[in-house]
Formats: C-alpha cells, sequence, structure tokens
C-alpha cells in the first residue's frame, strides 16, 4: 500500500546562517526529520540550479549512447567498482534492479601493494570516462565536490542537533572519505510484472542526497508498513539517512527502507544518488545522546541477512561485493571463498 496522505518534511539549509550559533528552531526540525521519517527535502544548500542541469543533461546525453560504447567502461572491468551496469546487473536483495546506472568515485590513486594491508583498499582507484563525451568528467567531478560540501555541513548541523559539538563527525570525513556517486536511468517497465526500480534496501552510508528529474518513482517506508511517495520538488535535493548513523546514534537516526518503482512504459526517470560514507580506515564512533533523546532510541535494526560492521571499510567492501557479484567473481574471488569476516581485513 502506498501513503499519499502525508509528505515529507523540508529542511531549510540556509537557515543555518551562523555556524557558531545555530538557531534552535532549525536544529530541532532538522532532528525531527531525521528521527521520524530518516529522509527529507533539502532547500536553500546553494548549489545552483544550473549545475544540477547540467548533471542531468550529461547524464542524459550518457544514457542515449549506443550499448557498444557505454559497455566500454563496464563495472565488470574495474576491481574498484566503477563503471557502468546494464538494467538488471545490479542485485538488491537477491532480485534484479531494472535500472543502467554509472559508479563514479573521488579520482584516487590505486593501491598497488596490498601484501598484508586491508582488503578493503581495493575500493580505491580511477574511475572509468566515457571518451566520445568531453565535457563529462568535468561536469560531474564538479557537481560532486559541491554536493560533498553540502553534505559535511549537514553533518555539522546533524551533531549539533543531537546536543554534539559540530566536529563530531570530522575524524570520518574530513579527510579522504569514502563516496560514490550513480547516475541513473530508469527505463519503462514492459509488461505487468513486478516494477522494481531498485528493491526496497537501505542505504550504508552516513547520508545520501538524491537529485531527481521530473519523473517520480522514489518511495519510503513508514513506520505503519506503508509507502510514502516523494516526488520531486523543484529547487530540492532528497536528503537520507544511512546506516553509519544509525549506528552512530543508537538508532536515534534511523535508516529508512526506499525503494523505486519503475516509469511505466513510453516513459523513463533519471536520477543522480550521491551516497557519503566515512574514511574505509575508520570505526564508527558512538555518540553520547543526552538523556532526554535516549529514551526514543530503539536501538540498532538487526537484519541477518545483511550484518552491519562498525568498521568501515569492511561494512563498505561487503555491500559492495553483494550487489555485484560479476565484478566480485572476476576480480575478488578469493574473498568470496573465505569462511570469515577476517578475509574482508587481509588481502
Amino acid at each position: 500500500m502506498t501513503q499519499n496522505t502525508l509528505s515529507l518534511p523540508t529542511i531549510d539549509l540556509s537557515l543555518w546562517q551562523d555556524r557558531q550559533a545555530p538557531d534552535d528552531t532549525f536544529l530541532a526540525s532538522l532532528r525531527n526529520a531525521a528521527h521520524e521519517y530518516g529522509f527529507f527535502y533539502l532547500k536553500g544548500h546553494g548549489v545552483s540550479a544550473d549545475l544540477n542541469a547540467d548533471l542531468m543533461v550529461q547524464a542524459n546525453r550518457f544514457f542515449s549512447l549506443p550499448m557498444e560504447q557505454k559497455e566500454q567502461i563496464s563495472m565488470v572491468n574495474s576491481p574498484h567498482f566503477r563503471g557502468y551496469n546494464h538494467a538488471g546487473r545490479e542485485i538488491t536483495r537477491g532480485k534484479a534492479d531494472w535500472r543502467e546506472q554509472l559508479d563514479i568515485g573521488p579520482e584516487r590513486a590505486i593501491v598497488t601493494d596490498l601484501k598484508g594491508k586491508p582488503a578493503y583498499l581495493r575500493l580505491q582507484g580511477p574511475n572509468q570516462w566515457p571518451k566520445t563525451l568531453p565535457q563529462f568528467r568535468a561536469a560531474v567531478l564538479s557537481w560532486q565536490d559541491q554536493v560533498l560540501e553540502v553534505l559535511r555541513r549537514l553533518l555539522e548541523a546533524l551533531a549539533l542537533s543531537l546536543g554534539q559539538a559540530a566536529n563530531a563527525f570530522h575524524s570520518v570525513v574530513s579527510n579522504t572519505p569514502y563516496q560514490l556517486l550513480k547516475l541513473i536511468h530508469y527505463p519503462g517497465h514492459l509488461g505487468d510484472g513486478e516494477r522494481q526500480g531498485v528493491g526496497a534496501h537501505k542505504d550504508s552510508d552516513l547520508l545520501s542526497l538524491i537529485l531527481q528529474d521530473n519523473e517520480g518513482g522514489l518511495e519510503v517506508e513508514l513506520a505503519s508498513g506503508e509507502w510514502l511517495q516523494a516526488p520531486p520538488q523543484p529547487g530540492t535535493f532528497i536528503v537520507n539517512i544511512g546506516e553509519l548513523l544509525e549506528v552512530a546514534t543508537s538508532g536515534y537516526f534511523k535508516a529508512a527502507i526506499h525503494r523505486v518503482v519503475s516509469p511505466h512504459s513510453g516513459r523513463d526517470r533519471l536520477s543522480a544518488a550521491f551516497f557519503l560514507g566515512a574514511q574505509l580506515d575508520a570505526t564508527m564512533p558512538i555518540l553520547p545522546l543526552p538523556d532526554a533523546l535516549v529514551n526514543f532510541s530503539t536501538g540498532i535494526t538487526q537484519d541477518p541477512e545483511n550484518p552491519l560492521f562498525s568498521q568501515i571499510g569492511q561494512n563498505t567492501l561487503k555491500g559492495r561485493l553483494r550487489s555485484h557479484p560479476d565484478v566480485a567473481a572476476r576480480h575478488h574471488s578469493d574473498l568470496l571463498s573465505a569462511a570469515s569476516s577476517k578475509a574482508l581485513h587481509h588481502a
């Protein structure tokens, strides 16, 4: 069942003008949105409409390329899980997602000597870029840099809303946090079967930020089990809480379950989803919440099919291996055959 009578709250980041003296009303609204829904619209973020529009133009140009050109940068070629996947290749909860996408991370050097080092260092490396789109790389990296700063600022506000110092999360995001941008195209779904654009899931990061086009489809699960639609709103991003913030707040902030329903035949949907994680070598701190908030914390959600690790690199690598079995099989078969999670720590 889909719930249509409610809507996600909207947070205006421009109301936080003085980072040394945040407005209590702003902080309370932000805290309640993260606690009650785990999802909210974000306006006043400072990212220009022109930059957002340019990103979507570049995404549309990429997905309009012939399949053979897109497959030249297929993710299966990259041990770092970067590149293109056609519809049906990524798996959520054991089922194929009906979306094609391009995964892009920060441009960092490959770790060449992995002997005796944690296996999660395999995630670091370069992106794959389409050779026929000369403006694509600059536009994508510029947008990625700007939304990274938006989410770093939002993390400071979230920490303050919990009675913590603004720099409570600096140790895990200030230098080289794990980050991932997905440019996503949801083709219209043929037939009357299940329309899984992406299946119901939680994000494993700290915060996720989503830029939508004018086609709806994103839905958030409420505590009642009903699904709340999150249609596009002009000038806003969607932001949602990830599992790492659920861990850090002992469940006060909840990583909400969400999904995308594919458009009907003859329509399609474009989106850009940016995921801010923590540094791979970090362990997520547990914040000492004020007593007034502890009483409203229900603890961390335990999912036997997807156990949470507080060590960031281990948790991140686990998720990538599960979501992309073809990449895992080609480049990381030694990890798949391991009998315990110890293999995720050492190559």
